[in-house]
């Protein structure tokens, strides 16, 4: 299903797009690579990252999701998407909350950036001791809504 995700985005300046990507009822979590020269290193992370010239929100988050994943975005279902504050640095970031169906396991690549990836339950994520804090309140703040 493609979704239209621009609605929101009222073409102000940001830094960045991630998204907790929902496969079947599972999240989608990448291990950050153990580098000390990346903020979080080794911590359990979401895919995205940062904006290249130009890009919207949602191209960035597309663009990201390819690379690190090896998924289309526009077959996601949107359920939710706010920005925030950035964390690493001063600035904004968009988050989205997306749903692909379970099949969509099956095409999952890792890129060149991470570990490795799992699908784990919201409540795993949430209680991960080694997940990144910021997107752990994103993640309890949509639970809430």
């Amino acid at each position: 299903m493609a979704t239209s995700y621009s609605r929101a985005w009222g073409g102000e300046s940001f830094d960045g797009a991630k998204a907790a990507l929902f496969v079947g009822d599972r999240l989608l979590v990448i291990r950050r690579d153990d580098r000390p020269d990346i903020a979080f290193p080794g911590a359990l992370d979401f895919p995205g990252g940062g904006r290249e010239s130009g890009e919207s929100p949602e191209a960035t988050l597309a663009r990201e999701m390819r690379e690190e994943v090896g998924l289309e975005m526009g077959r996601a279902e949107m359920l939710w998407q706010r920005s925030f504050d950035g964390v690493i640095r001063p600035g904004l970031v968009w988050f989205y909350l997306l749903r692909m169906a379970a099949t969509a396991e099956a095409e999952i690549v890792l890129g060149d950036e991470g570990q490795g990836w799992a699908l784990m339950t919201p409540e795993t994520f949430l209680a991960a001791p080694d997940a990144v804090p910021a997107l752990q309140a994103r993640l309890r703040l949509w639970q809430s809504l």
